[in-house]
């Protein structure tokens, strides 16, 4: 078979979806995970971008062995300085560079002409040459370029040192039969291409990314290129887990393999969706709690056990156990550990007992907790040991309209506690967070689903914060009261604000 390479760009194309925002040992967790994953590559980061995103990199290439580490940059020598100081201690890194082709985006972005742009991407290959042996050259819009122009680029380039040759469909306007005749035509006109290996980096926004990705890989492609669940900017990019597991269920008739550990993929989808705080549908393919539900009644009359020629993928090839189970209060932590393990989750002691803490509270609430909310209380764990703890809220209420909220936080190992006002609970809870913690937010976006089983569910909350000119912030919460997770989630978001000024006050004095 085969082998195709993996790179993963959840760190740097796909923390550009709105309201992302990891910080530097958030970055450096995904990191280790994506190692257990497999992949092949992992694209750290955009170092010029800012000092924090440089500390990122600089740590995950000098703490994460065993693949490739790869860092962006523009087609200037600034960049691409600041990017190979950043990779300095990687055990094996990569620089990843380029420049838009097409005749539009030289035109209207870059002010430039066809020939200038050809001698920038040349000096950019070359500047990158002199601190690493791989060189990745992205071509810009590439679907929207001149082929002939594109070949010539991508000849020079290659002469140049390229190592790897990106074509990305850079406005997701690609379909997939284009995209098998791009990778066609590339490696049937550019002279060098034998010198190179070819990526595809395709985005979603008109929902055919995973299709246009395995297109370019059935033509000829070396390399993918994606992020897990999907996340980036506007639409999103290729779900790495979707092409995975296309490869892996249909390996007969595709005939090409890559190094993915299938069982680790649960993991690594809540993992980040975790720690960027976007929610993973429940229709998501893979990765998705309905992803492994089927309806009885399109089933017809069948036994336990009995279900195989109805589904595709078992859930264990994934990392999730086959059955939905049930834990009691009355479980004890090694049960709970047990039942963790299956689940595909390691903890040390201290984690364990934080995380049977939570179960008990839940457990006392509903009576029993199953494995989709245990893989919630898994995430809120780890939430709370951000720095703001919710201890206590006490809503008291006039009218339909008005309430006052009374929190009681752990900020930074200090019990405060705090009163406000506001047009019902949530707000006033939410306002007497911002007392406490004293950052100014705006509030741009609130939501709350259920997790679980019938009317004792867990609820869900998500928000999303704005913080001066630094973007937009996700926070999630996760508690059987809808007010305290809605607590929790508006906490974590403040966090992620905090640790973001601290990242920032701590890099402006080195």
């Amino acid at each position: 078979m085969r082998r195709l390479s993996l790179l993963d760009t959840s760190l740097r194309d796909g923390q550009k979806s709105l309201g992302i925002n990891l910080n530097v040992n958030e970055k450096l967790e995904i990191s280790r995970q994506l190692v257990k994953l497999g992949v092949d590559v992992i694209e750290a980061g955009y170092p010029a971008a800012s000092p924090v995103e440089f500390e990122a990199v600089r740590k995950i290439a000098r703490e994460v062995k065993g693949v490739v580490i790869c860092g962006f940059a523009g087609a200037n020598e600034r960049e691409i300085d600041c990017c190979a100081a950043a990779l300095k201690e990687a055990g094996r890194s990569r620089i990843h560079t380029g420049i838009a082709v097409s005749p539009l985006y030289m035109e209207k972005k870059l002010q430039l002409t066809p020939g200038r742009v050809v001698e920038l991407a040349v000096a950019a290959v070359k500047h990158a040459k002199k601190y690493v042996d791989e060189v990745q050259f992205y071509a810009e819009d590439a679907f929207r370029s001149d082929r002939a122009f594109l070949v010539q680029v991508l000849e020079r380039v290659i002469e140049a040192g390229a190592t790897v040759i990106n074509i990305p469909d850079t406005l997701g306007y690609a379909t997939p039969w284009e995209c098998s005749e791009m990778i066609s035509y590339v490696m049937n006109n550019v002279r060098n291409i034998q010198r190179a290996v070819l990526s595809v980096h395709c985005h979603n926004d008109l929902g055919m990314a995973t299709a246009n990705s395995l297109a370019g890989i059935k033509a000829g492609a070396g390399q993918v290129e994606g992020t897990i669940n999907g996340i980036g900017e506007r639409a999103g990019n290729t779900c790495l887990e979707e092409i995975i597991m296309t490869l892996y269920s249909r390996r007969g008739s595709i005939g090409i393999q890559c190094g993915a550990k299938t069982r680790e993929l649960a993991a690594t989808s809540r993992l980040v969706s975790r720690l960027t705080g976007v929610p993973i549908p429940a229709h998501k393919a893979i990765v998705g709690s309905n992803a492994y539900t089927g309806n009885p009644a399109s089933l017809g009359e069948i036994g336990p056990g009995e279900n195989a020629p109805f589904v595709i993928i078992a859930p264990d090839t994934v990392g999730l156990p086959e059955d939905d189970g049930v834990l009691q209060i009355q479980l004890g932590p090694q049960a709970l550990q047990q039942r963790l393990d299956k689940l595909g989750y390691s903890l040390n002691k201290e984690d364990l007992d934080l995380v049977y803490q939570y179960f008990l509270h839940s457990a006392d609430s509903k009576g029993a907790v199953y494995d989709q909310e245990l893989r919630e209380l898994m995430g809120e764990a780890g939430v709370e040991q951000r720095g703001i703890l919710i201890k206590n809220i006490s809503i008291t209420t006039t009218g339909a309209s008005r309430a006052t909220a009374t929190v009681t936080l752990d900020l930074d190992g200090d019990t405060v506690t705090e009163a406000a006002c506001g047009t019902g609970p949530v707000d006033a809870v939410f306002k007497a967070v911002d007392l406490l913690v004293g950052e100014r937010v705006c509030l741009e976006d609130y939501m709350l689903k259920s997790v679980g089983r019938g009317r004792e569910t867990l609820g869900d909350a998500t928000v999303k914060v704005r913080y001066g000119d630094n973007g937009l912030v996700i926070g999630r919460g996760v508690s059987s009261d809808v007010i305290e997770a809605s607590a929790r989630a508006y906490a974590n978001a403040l966090s992620k604000v905090k640790t973001m000024i601290r990242e920032n006050a701590a890099q402006a004095r080195v």
